[in-house]
């Protein structure tokens, strides 16, 4: 069993020569092995920078409070340091790596995270096996990281990625953002997989809840104004689809 327990943090963005801005303004959730969290919220809430600031991207700076991993301050480790620990980030808007190839991507990512190189037969197998579950052509595995990809097979690749890498929590920045009515099914199902093989904890960040008619959530979390302002279950979810996110953006203020 693994805990990711985020506490009172606030987060700031230096935009460059204008004062830092506050966009986190005391965040408090706790994920653990087993649970799907989805945080919804409108634009410019702070979804995205809970993320980047969980994942160390040097971008946010923490200000106040803590982020654990099984007891661990994440804030003492590296971005390579975090996912060797057990955390993973599916982007919102995948990078492309002019001339790495997928397959040498991903047998490094793979040795990095497990400490030793998988023994090559294996993980030939291991690959074939989960592009195929994904409906990704395996010619994909030869051709640099998301160059010339679009939406849809960036989005399936994250997903091949995090059912490899195996992580303790996954978060999943709006990976539903882009994607067809099929890709969604495709990628929803291979979140569940990674969910039930690896009784891996979820934080699904999304603004629409078309996602959680595939991905079945457990807890659902309004965020507003840089904080939760309110969680419940699925019946969250529904109340914005039909009503919007006026009477939460409301409580914010």
């Amino acid at each position: 069993m693994s805990t990711l327990e985020i506490r009172d943090l606030h987060v700031e963005i230096n935009p460059g020569d204008d004062a830092p801005i506050e966009i986190l303004k005391g965040v408090n959730l706790t994920i653990k092995s087993g649970e799907t969290h989805a945080i919804m919220g409108p634009n410019g809430s702070g979804k995205s920078t809970l993320s980047y600031a969980i994942a160390g991207h040097p971008k946010y700076t923490v200000t106040k409070g803590s982020i654990l991993l099984d007891g661990v301050d994440l804030q003492e480790m590296s971005v390579d340091e975090r996912a060797r620990a057990g955390l993973f980030l599916a982007m919102q808007y995948p990078v492309e790596v002019p001339g790495v190839s997928m397959s040498n991507f991903l047998r490094s990512a793979a040795t990095a995270v497990r400490g030793e190189a998988p023994k090559l037969r294996h993980w030939v197998k291991e690959v074939k096996e989960s592009m195929g579950e994904l409906d990704i052509d395996k010619t994909f595995a030869e051709r640099s990281v998301n160059e010339g990809f679009s939406g849809g097979e960036k989005k399936r690749l994250e997903i091949l990625q995090l059912g490899l890498l195996k992580p303790k929590i996954a978060i999943l920045d709006e990976t539903d953002s882009g994607l067809d009515v099929d890709a969604l099914r495709v990628v929803s199902e291979g979140v569940n997989r990674y969910k039930e093989r690896e009784n891996g904890g979820i934080l699904l960040i999304t603004h629409y809840s078309r996602i959680l008619r595939y991905v079945e959530p457990d807890f659902v979390h309004i965020f507003a104004a840089g904080r939760i302002v309110e969680s419940g279950g699925k019946e969250l979810a529904d109340e914005l689809e039909k009503n919007g996110y006026e009477r939460f953006i409301k409580a914010a203020v």
